[in-house]
């Protein structure tokens, strides 16, 4: 047998089929472009979400007839906080509203005024999330929110096309800000202080559980038999299942274009103060913490075209680091969420002389992501939900010397998953193995086979130490707590 695993992320979609052994048939992938129709607008066209799924399954099939004909298994993982809104034919009202939308700055301090999203939803009330998009559009586009007759997330939307079923998971629907964190349900009062209702809301699952079976057309077309179809996963939960981070005490770090430090927990628990994101896990009575960052590998490649130099040619001037740089960078190019929640933060660079050169700036951008870890990895400790080791994720984990910083900045042991463990579109297969009684969570969900791993290093530390607290007070000048 095999199974598929789509991933719909913001720029593309990835299809991915692998067999029981979870060894890679075919891949597939199509690209999606966002509309930014107005400043701080951030949109895709839902229906462009099923053509791309259409070209990457297509591209799959093509490459591995006779693999994807014996297709038992599909999850979705995808871009969370979507607005996806559909009138009473299934069809989109407008655009979808993405996770990277700010247009609704301004219905978050409402919203919160008006509930306790902080501790039944676990979460600050960000411009980022469903929740207050929806306030946007009642207070914006009335004529549309009178019509709505459901509300998907982006890969829920993908799972109708694929089920003709409304079902959302636990981990994605955490993100919405209606879903009651701790007791795996939505709430009612946090959807009606958006004026919504459960009937607009999808029927919920856990991500290795069964959302429905393979619509008729859609197996015929493709000549596959029965399927099932599981509920899948936000994008960053489903990241955490291909890695097998899914028990208590394990986690991630991804060094992105944004970075993550994902914390998995036995229980909700929350730091909404110091904008720590608390969400329901992929698999059932499991849950994760997570600090975000909004410049990661992007503070980097921010600087390569700066000075027209590649990422890797930047990183590569750095050679053997022996001590922290003179100068101080903050990486708060697109503002910083974990731990300021402050979307109009600036980056700087600080400390700057005449005598410095590009390899001590480089280091300083370096460094300045490695101190913003660090500041998760605090906000992250005031609850307990602090590993000690994780797995690394994310293009900017290709370099060695910047896991190694980062290790001695976080005091965090970064272990290196061989190579093709990572991806969204791994764990969204292994859940539809799990969906399909392809094997048991232990067994499907093992943890990744380590190629290395990055210890800190003491002597570095107490160096480390002392340019994290000159990086804070520079944050401070700039009015950040």
């Amino acid at each position: 047998m095999t199974v598929l695993g789509l991933d719909l992320g913001t720029s593309g979609v990835k299809a991915l089929l692998v067999d029981e052994s979870q060894t890679t048939r075919a891949e597939g992938h199509c690209a999606l472009t966002v509309d930014r129709p107005q400043a701080m607008w951030s949109e895709q066209d839902p229906m462009s979400w099923i053509t791309a799924c259409t070209t990457a399954i297509d591209q799959v099939r093509a490459s591995a007839p006779e693999a994807f004909a014996d297709l038992r298994g599909i999850a979705v993982s995808g871009q969370m906080h979507g607005a996806t809104l559909l009138d009473a034919d299934d069809k989109p009202l407008r655009p979808a509203i993405l996770w990277n939308d700010g247009r609704a700055h301004a219905e978050c301090a409402e919203l919160d005024a008006r509930a306790d999203f902080r501790g039944i939803g676990g979460n600050i009330v960000m411009a980022g999330f469903t929740a207050p998009k929806l306030l946007w559009v009642h207070k914006n586009e009335p004529e549309i929110f009178e019509q709505i007759r459901k509300v998907l997330l982006p890969k829920d939307f993908v799972t109708l096309w694929l089920t003709g079923e409304y079902v959302s998971e636990m981990s994605d629907a955490a993100g919405t800000l209606w879903l009651d964190v701790a007791r795996r349900d939505w709430s009612d009062d946090l959807l009606g202080a958006t004026g919504l209702t459960r009937a607009q809301m999808p029927r919920l699952v856990e991500g290795s559980a069964a959302a429905g079976d393979l619509r008729p057309a859609l197996a015929a077309r493709w000549g596959v038999g029965p399927v099932t179809v599981a509920g899948g996963a936000g994008d960053n939960a489903a990241t955490a299942c291909g890695l097998g981070a899914v028990q208590p005490g394990q986690g991630f770090l991804s060094l992105g274009t944004s970075g993550v430090l994902f914390s998995v927990t036995d229980r909700f628990a929350t730091n909404a103060e110091r904008a720590v994101h608390s969400f329901c896990h992929a698999v059932p009575e499991t849950w994760h913490q997570m600090g975000v960052i909004l410049s990661a590998s992007d503070a980097l490649a921010w600087f390569g075209q700066i000075t027209g130099q590649s990422p890797a040619q930047l990183t590569g001037l750095v050679g053997d680091i022996t001590a922290p740089s003179p100068i101080t960078f903050l990486p708060y190019l697109s503002g910083e969420r974990t731990p300021h929640n402050a979307p109009n933060a600036t980056a700087a660079f600080h400390g700057l002389r005449r005598d410095h050169e590009l390899p001590e700036m480089v280091l300083a951008v370096m460094e300045g992501v490695g101190f913003a870890f660090a500041d998760c990895c605090t906000a992250l400790d005031a609850t307990g939900m602090l590993p000690e080791r994780v797995s690394v994720a994310g293009g900017g984990s290709q370099s060695e010397p910047w896991l190694q910083m980062i290790a001695d900045i976080t005091g965090l042991t970064l272990d290196v998953p061989e190579t093709g463990a990572q991806g969204a579109a791994l764990g969204a297969a292994r859940l539809a193995m799990l969906a399909s009684g392809a094997g048991g969570e232990a067994d499907v969900l093992r943890p990744a086979r380590i190629t290395k791993s990055f210890v800190p290093n003491p002597k570095l530390g107490q160096a480390y130490a002392e340019a994290l607290q000159r990086y804070r007070d520079r944050g401070r000048e700039m009015g950040l707590g």
